[in-house]
């Protein structure tokens, strides 16, 4: 189905950084950086908004900068901004108004701490990696049988998708089946932990609720893709139609997170990808 990624941060002394540029800005003071452990940008992030709501800075009710503001006051990408608001919001701190903006639901209380889960895009990146492998070894071992399978699924896909209600049976189905493909137990065993993650991180959830909302379903010229490679028995154009697929879950994800209309949603995208969608190259 839907769905990539961030970058990993490294070490650094703020206070040593601090004293050697004879100290900066309070706002470049608090500024995620990239080399600064052990958190990751929109985990810094959202622990700044949790402090400012805690010091009083916003009351119930307020607007919260726009996700273009927070992004250059930070310097930090828009995704980053978006996954700290997911983190706040499934605390219930914030509510995200597509189209409006993000808005304090309520301050933190005196027992409150920020918390993190794995969020969408990590387990995209995951999917992408191991999936994307997964696809190629299954070329090598796929019988016949689950290969006419694999096209019954990409029809029933097809089909829920015309359900008013969402449905990823067939689309879950259609992973399973590849990871069983590939006659290795942990490969399959580790697809399945990725989609039972999507149902329960918090901020995974949260997400795939926004996606659906916005009506998002999964994309079945996509899943054919992938059927047909693994019919001709090709692990290397298996694996890349499977990496194209995920790869597109990020446009899905922006758009279920996008503050602004489509069209800007669809020009950022590529930019985006590019950043965040590294794996999908190796």
């Amino acid at each position: 189905m839907w769905i990539a990624n961030f970058n990993r941060i490294g070490n650094t002394d703020l206070k040593g950084l601090s004293m050697a540029t004879g100290g900066k800005r309070d706002s470049e003071a608090r500024r995620p950086r990239e080399d600064a452990a052990p958190d990751r940008l929109y985990q810094r992030l959202a622990r700044q908004v949790f402090d400012d709501l805690a010091a009083g800075k916003y009351k119930v009710g307020d607007r919260l900068p726009a996700e273009r503001e927070l992004a250059a006051e930070h310097e930090v990408s828009r995704p980053a901004v978006r996954e700290a608001m997911i983190s706040l919001e499934v605390q219930g701190l914030v509510e995200v108004r597509i189209g409006s903006g993000a808005y304090v639901k309520r301050l933190p209380g005196s027992g409150d701490r920020p918390g993190f889960h794995a969020t969408a895009f990590e387990l995209t990146e995951a999917r992408m990696l191991i999936e994307g492998e997964a696809a190629a070894l299954a070329a090598s071992h796929i019988s016949d049988e689950e290969l006419d399978a694999l096209d019954r699924l990409v029809e029933q896909i097809a089909e829920e998708n015309l359900l008013p209600e969402m449905s990823v049976v067939a689309d879950h189905a259609f992973h399973r089946l590849i990871a069983g493909a590939t006659r290795n137990a942990v490969i399959a065993d580790s697809v399945e932990r990725l989609w039972e993650m999507r149902s329960n991180s918090p901020e995974c959830a949260l997400l795939h609720e926004k996606a659906r909302d916005a009506d998002v379903r999964p994309v079945v010229d996509e899943h054919r893709l992938i059927a047909e490679a693994l019919r001709r028995r090709d692990p290397a154009a298996a694996r890349e139609a499977m990496r194209a697929h995920l790869s597109q879950v990020m446009d899905y994800l922006l758009f279920a997170t996008e503050e602004r209309a489509i069209a800007e949603a669809r020009r950022a995208v590529a930019s985006t990808r590019a950043r965040y969608g590294r794996s999908a190259a190796f």
